[in-house]
């Protein structure tokens, strides 16, 4: 019998997602997390590391951290616990952020939107309609220059980023249906916190509210926003498709989580664990990413069989749409192109490398 891979089997969890939503009369959880309880004792590790998440692990990008977590206690033999807090346990992505800055935990998968606090040239692949599609990114990734250089984007802030893993195509979830663009500004759209999605919603004409990932059910249900700006496998995950029953499919760009560690903690590991951790990251990494468009298009069958209707926009709107967001590129530019002293690729045009690599068009 062919051994089943540890990482490939986020979608066996779905059911313990179900019965942790159902509270405790129907599961018996205490914690979010006793449904990935580790099958092992992490007592005895000797180095610990604390790495944070947004959303549910039901999502295969953010299940990677368990994942991640399995591989690395079997291939160090028990010596390194990667104790994964995902579903916002630590907070909201900028304040988790600053919390890997100064040391206090030791790693993170942060979204591709939020990222761009601490390293704006992550922002390169928020600026609408250029790593837009699932083949786009693969391409990208492939490409070690301009990849690496990209990973790089915290260096400068003592934090080293290895790989990524995705969770969709950015659209529209709103309360009403989103047709034409003229629809779409008339919406109260949440945005993450992140300067490339404000400069693209004002570019746009839309009517952005900047509000952190867990601030949003309640934003949702009390009319503080009618709109989100996020990807339907989210939405339909994190049951956010239970108060706003339309998905307008724009994919202007790859939800992404960037798995960013910090360095002075990452150098306190002998070198052959460093190793073993780099390698073991980027392994498990790159499987997940090939699951993601599958499910995807899975978790839209899902929406759309309980009631979701989802919609495009008119080719018009979306030439548009565009043709609007191209100044936010330049827009953005210069802090996409800084370059720092850690860099060791240093492009004179960063921005314009990966546009033309990608085959952008306005």
């Amino acid at each position: 019998m062919k051994k089943r891979s540890p990482w490939a089997c986020a979608g066996v969890f779905a059911l313990a997602v179900v019965l942790l939503c159902a509270g405790p009369a129907a599961g018996q959880q205490k914690s979010p997390l006793d449904a990935w309880k580790p099958a092992f004792d992490p007592s005895g590790a000797k180095f610990r590391v604390v790495v944070s998440n947004v959303s549910s692990p039901a999502i295969k990008g953010v299940y990677a951290g368990f994942a991640i977590r399995d591989e690395l206690w079997k291939r160090t033999n028990g010596q390194i616990y990667f104790e994964y807090k995902p579903f916002s346990m630590l907070g909201g992505e900028v304040e988790v952020l600053n919390q890997l800055k100064m040391g206090a935990i030791q790693g993170m998968a942060v979204s591709s939107v939020a990222s761009t606090n601490l390293g704006p040239r992550f922002g390169v692949v928020n600026l609408p309609f250029l790593v837009d599609t699932f083949e786009n990114l693969d391409k990208f990734v492939a490409n070690k220059k301009l990849y690496d250089h990209f990973l790089n984007a915290m260096e400068h802030q003592g934090i080293m980023g290895l790989d990524i893993t995705g969770y969709g195509s950015y659209g529209w979830n709103t309360k009403t249906p989103v047709k034409t663009l003229a629809d779409a500004k008339k919406v109260k759209f949440r945005i993450a916190e992140a300067e490339v999605n404000r400069l693209t919603y004002n570019a746009w004409g839309l009517n952005p509210v900047i509000m952190p990932w867990p601030d949003v059910p309640m934003a949702l249900k009390q009319g503080v926003i009618d709109g989100l700006d996020h990807t339907p496998m989210v939405c339909n995950i994190t049951k956010k498709f239970e108060d706003a029953k339309f998905f307008t499919q724009l994919d202007y760009a790859q939800g992404l989580f960037i798995w960013i560690f910090n360095k002075a903690w990452f150098k306190t590991l002998p070198a052959d664990l460093q190793s073993v951790f780099v390698k073991t990251v980027k392994e498990v990494c790159s499987e997940i990413r090939k699951q993601t468009k599958a499910q995807e298009l899975e978790e839209i069958n899902k929406a759309k069989a309980a009631g979701v209707t989802f919609l495009r926009l008119p080719k018009e709107d979306m030439d548009t749409l565009r043709k609007l967001g191209d100044p936010v590129h330049y827009k953005y530019s210069k802090e996409i192109n800084q370059l720092h002293p850690s860099d060791t690729y240093r492009p004179a045009d960063f921005l314009k490398e990966v546009q033309e690599f990608l085959g952008y068009r306005k």
